[in-house]
């Protein structure tokens, strides 16, 4: 197969071809984007703001006892906004984890990729925090491209040395702060005050993590949207014309030329554009939205904000690139309430209410009774008896007082061996009961007796358990 030669391609078409921060011969092109400012990065700053405190208190935050967030995979238990899921209900992170999966597919045909561009921790950390660190140290992208094609300087070295530093802090803290989330806020305290030689494996983890959020930040940059994460790809088949996203007017923007004082633009059938690429400069992914919907785009609103104030400084409408479907342009009518909205949505609802009845009718108490191993039966005064295990999980935030009744045959007893009566919150109780029956409810064919348990908790049964006792 012949190579695709670069240079018969037609300019407008060469997006097409290959990525905007990749040279044709296959070397990094890095990207020095002009800093934002207008409406819609306001709005971002300030969204930022309140996602980075949120993610750095969230497993700091204690809920009833239990931490706000928590991912504790080598435990096997959850706790999303201070609710416990313990192993038993695994089922429920199922559920949720579904039900954010639609979410983002809904979200995304009705609003193309606004979780990229207003909610990704990738985009929300790399511009928000590590490029507006950048700038505050290199300035603005022509200074920084100026200091990069110049040589070696003490001036130069200083920056890197201080930048990279911030950077490498910055990375260290995020890693603590990840760490947090899955082992918990109190256990890493705790290894915080043991110091790293008391937990080498766990300090070795933290640096791993650390310097790959650092490479990720410093280095790796826009190409983690690019190149790893597959939302983009499959962005594609969820997306449609009516999908509304940050879109180019084409019909009002072309043929595009250059702007001079004495024009009079659309009405010398002139297009509004004036071919000035701030749009491309300030891009981070460095694309040119004129194209269209492109896999580079991260909706992150900087070339609307970059359009919009050069419209106004030449007197024309706002609004030259903009939130709108691809239908809407052509045909200026907004119709984003589709038929795959529409059952996108349905699927989305059910699975809404499938968890909030999962995680509403749930039992803070979930009981688990099991004949204890290596045993039979015993014989005592008046009849025959087994022994049973017993375990029982308070998921609540407070102490509960549960009770074991017999509640057929009525003549069994039950002998509590060490059992504790009350279970403490996020605790495990786990003990021992002798079950004993007379002997006149032995005699049956099968030499089993059913037993019907009622498990109670302030004054209702939450849980009934069936077992059969072994006799002779």
């Amino acid at each position: 197969m012949a190579l695709l030669d670069l240079n018969v391609i037609d300019e407008h078409e060469r997006f097409r071809a290959q990525l905007a921060s990749v040279a044709p011969d296959g070397r990094r092109k890095w990207i020095y984007a002009r800093k934002p400012s207008g409406l819609f990065y306001r709005y971002r700053t300030a969204l930022s703001f309140v996602l980075l405190a949120f993610l750095a208190a969230a497993p700091f935050v204690k809920v009833g006892g239990q931490q706000f967030l928590l991912f504790g995979v080598l435990d096997r238990k959850f706790v999303f906004f201070g609710y416990p899921i313990w192993p038993e209900d695994f089922y429920l992170v199922v559920v949720l984890f579904l039900t954010g999966l639609v979410s983002i597919v809904l979200f995304t045909a009705v609003l193309g990729r606004i979780w990229c561009g207003w909610l990704c921790p990738q985009t929300v950390f790399m511009e928000m925090v590590f490029r507006k660190i950048e700038w505050l140290i290199d300035g603005s992208a022509g200074e920084q491209i100026t200091r990069h094609r110049a040589p070696w300087n003490a001036s130069r070295i200083g920056r890197l040395v201080l930048k990279q530093s911030i950077f490498f802090a910055i990375s260290f803290a995020i890693a603590n702060i990840f760490l947090a989330y899955f082992i918990s806020s109190d256990t890493l305290r705790g290894f915080m005050n043991d110091g790293p030689g008391a937990h080498v494996e766990l300090f070795l983890a933290l640096v791993a993590f650390t310097v790959v959020f650092y490479l990720v930040f410093a280095r790796f940059r826009e190409q983690a949207c690019l190149v790893v994460c597959p939302y983009g790809r499959f962005m594609s088949a969820l997306v449609d014309d009516n999908t509304v996203t940050i879109t180019y007017d084409q019909k009002r923007g072309e043929p595009r030329s250059k702007w001079k004082r004495e024009d009079n633009r659309g009405e010398t059938g002139t297009g509004h554009c004036i071919d000035c690429h701030q749009c491309v400069t300030v891009c981070p992914t460095g694309i040119d939205i004129r194209n269209g919907i492109q896999l580079e785009c991260v909706a992150c609103t900087a070339c609307i904000d970059a359009c919009d104030d050069v419209m106004e400084k030449i007197k024309l409408p706002k609004g030259l690139i903009r939130y709108a479907g691809a239908n809407s342009i052509q045909s200026g009518i907004t119709k984003w309430f589709t038929s795959r909205v529409k059952a996108y949505g349905s699927i989305w609802g059910a699975l809404v209410l499938i968890t909030i009845g999962l995680f509403t009718f749930r039992s803070n108490l979930d009981v688990n009774i099991l004949r204890s191993p290596g045993t039979t039966w015993t014989q005592t005064s008046n009849g025959y008896a087994n022994f049973y295990d017993l375990q029982i999980i308070n998921k609540g935030a407070s102490d509960l007082p549960y009770k074991l009744i017999i509640a057929q045959p009525t003549d069994a007893t039950l002998t509590p061996l060490g059992l504790a009566m009350d279970v403490p919150a996020g605790q495990i109780v786990k003990g021992r009961f002798l079950l004993s029956v007379p002997r006149e409810e032995t005699r049956t064919p099968n030499r089993k007796v059913d037993i019907l348990l009622n498990v109670e908790s302030n004054g209702k049964t939450v849980k009934q358990i069936r077992t059969e006792l072994l006799t002779p």
